[in-house]
């Protein structure tokens, strides 16, 4: 029997199929979200077994940094779907501080359906099942964890995000080179060094980006190769790269090893390739010889600017680098606990190192996105503050387009669209192939009322950026919506909403597509999916805080989300 006819099995009485993402039920149909099914799945992987959030970060989520409430809001749904209640669980039960337990009997479909077949066959006489019931339920329940976890494997190995489609011609005449650096190997004892080399390579990345005559792929992309044994012409046909960068870090004490070479991506030959053995406090002048080295091997033609922002480092302190690192692996998570963490984190790096100006970019971004959540109770003191610091970053090193990129994200937040704007067009003339300066400038053509320029700048960004973050989704599909593309605009949420379940705008842009496409139902469940992430979401919170030029689009907005029940 083929491995996709395996795959559906019953959870209770309900038909789980999850090759098509579904619930069926007496005729009636459920679709759930993919990470939703696959949360099932592991479950039904393990029936009766006491499964920890742990478990499921790792095994679903496959160890990405999600927020506390992502494993929550998933099971949710999934109660939701089956008609089940947390106080009185018939099929998922909470064990306190310990995790989900899947109480519903599992059977397999396939066998279930034999079954039936034999029992209706003419002159068969039928089987007792009450004395077989253990006997095909032990049968059923191995079958259905065979086949689960079969699917597991199936659905890691080709999960979205999907990358490009292979181009392996040559290419075009004049068109300049390619590059991908793939995540830097942590080869020290320690684990904790892994944060240390994903800044390494995020640093190379960020340098090879301000070279307008090299195309780079970005940060995403780079890591959505991490931890993965890939050939560097797996990945040049993947991606239509011409070069990879690959490399690994040991760090020992006070001394640090870095091995590095680049790749021919279509021949597999080495082109460059080099071994640094330093002092530890030599890393950043590593990371200057690895990128020189690059910009001569593939003989790329600098401009004066670019020179002098390459000669450029945003600090020689190495403690400062490892808060602002320490930071960063905070910032992204989108949680409320760990912004206030990630604050911190580079308040300890601008003591260690005053002048390092990406530390001051970053801790303005934080302040402007607590402000947007509505996290504190001095809402314009808090966004003040934060175009203080992001001036402040500017000023101290307007040679990366870090610092400008956080000074056009505060401007935005504070409704100066203007300002914005040349902020984070100064970021892309920093940095031509700085992918999520053309996902920030989307977000406020969006704001302007442009959303065909939104797309258009959207589309350029996931070019640089194949392996994109939720905010290219995001503003696809608040574009659709402006442009009242309803059907485009609940596609483009909803994968907006799968890389990160825990951002308020997606789901409140969300909400209001369902309202709008008469989906009421959906669209009050994302609501209460809202109400659980941010508590203090209100109407008229969106009112004060959605970046926008158009009154009478916000009020659209804010009569939609008022049918989908969102409060006052």
């Amino acid at each position: 029997m083929e491995i996709h006819e395996q795959t559906a099995f019953f959870v209770g009485e309900w038909r789980v199929s999850p090759q098509e993402d579904t619930l069926s039920l007496a005729g009636r149909t459920v679709r759930l979200e993919p990470r939703a099914m696959e949360v099932l799945v592991h479950l039904a992987s393990r029936p009766g077994a006491v499964v920890s959030r742990a478990e499921l970060e790792e095994t679903v989520w496959r160890g990405g940094l999600v927020g506390y409430d992502a494993v929550t809001n998933t099971v949710i749904k999934l109660r939701k779907a089956l008609g089940d209640s947390a106080k009185n669980p018939r099929f998922i039960a909470t064990v306190p501080k310990r995790g989900y337990q899947l109480i519903a009997p599992v059977t397999q479909a396939a066998l279930e359906n034999a079954h039936s077949a034999h029992l209706d066959m003419p002159g068969v006489p039928k089987i007792d099942q009450r004395s077989d019931r253990a006997k095909v339920g032990l049968m059923a329940v191995t079958l259905a964890v065979i086949a689960a976890l079969v699917w597991l494997v199936l659905r890691s190995m080709t999960s979205e995000p999907s990358g490009p489609s292979a181009d392996e011609s040559a290419r075009p005449t004049g068109a300049p080179p390619s590059i991908l650096v793939l995540p830097f190997e942590n080869l020290s004892e320690d684990p904790t060094q892994e944060q240390f080399a994903d800044g390494i390579t995020e640093d190379i990345i960020t340098d090879l980006s301000r070279l307008s005559n090299l195309r780079v792929m970005g940060n995403n992309t780079s890591f959505s190769y991490k931890g993965r044994q890939v050939r560097p012409q797996e990945v040049g046909a993947e991606l239509g790269v011409d070069y990879v960068l690959e490399g690994s870090i040991r760090r020992h004490a006070e001394t640090i090893r870095i091995n590095s070479q680049l790749v021919d991506a279509r021949t597999g030959f080495q082109k460059w390739a080099e071994r640094y053995d330093r002092e530890l406090v030599e890393v950043f002048a590593v990371q200057d010889a690895v990128t020189d080295s690059i910009v001569e091997a593939l003989a790329v033609r600098l401009n004066s600017r670019e020179r002098k922002n390459l000669a450029h480092r945003p600090t020689n302190n190495l403690e400062a680098y490892e808060h602002f690192r320490a930071g960063q692996g905070l910032a992204g998570t989108s949680t409320r606990e760990n912004n206030l963490r990630a604050q911190a984190a580079y308040r300890r790096a601008i003591a260690a190192d005053p002048d390092y100006g990406r530390a001051y970019s970053a801790l303005a971004y934080t302040l402007a996105f607590n402000f947007r959540r509505g996290w504190n109770d001095a809402p314009m003191q808090t966004i003040d503050r934060a175009l203080d610091l992001a001036h402040r970053a500017v000023a101290l090193d307007g040679t990366v387009p870090q610092t400008y990129w956080s000074l056009g994200y505060v401007h935005l937040m504070r409704k100066e669209f203007d300002l914005a704007q040349d902020a984070v067009a100064k970021s892309l003339e920093i940095a031509p192939n700085f992918a999520d300066g053309y996902g920030l400038l989307a977000l406020i053509k969006n704001s302007l009322g442009e959303p065909e320029a939104a797309i258009e700048l959207v589309e350029k960004g996931m070019q640089l950026n194949p392996y994109y973050t939720w905010d290219y989704p995001y503003n696809l599909g608040r574009a659709y919506y402006s442009l009242n593309r309803v059907e485009q605009a609940i596609a483009a949420l909803e994968a907006a909403k799968n890389r990160n379940p825990n951002v308020v705008p997606v789901r409140l842009h969300l909400a209001a597509s369902y309202v709008r496409a008469g989906r009421l139902e959906d669209a009050e469940w994302e609501v209460e999916e809202i109400q659980t992430i941010s508590p203090d979401e209100t109407l008229g919170h969106v009112a004060r805080t959605h970046p926008t030029t158009d009154s009478q689009a916000l009020q659209g907005l804010l009569d939609e989300l008022r049918q989908a029940g969102l409060p006052e």
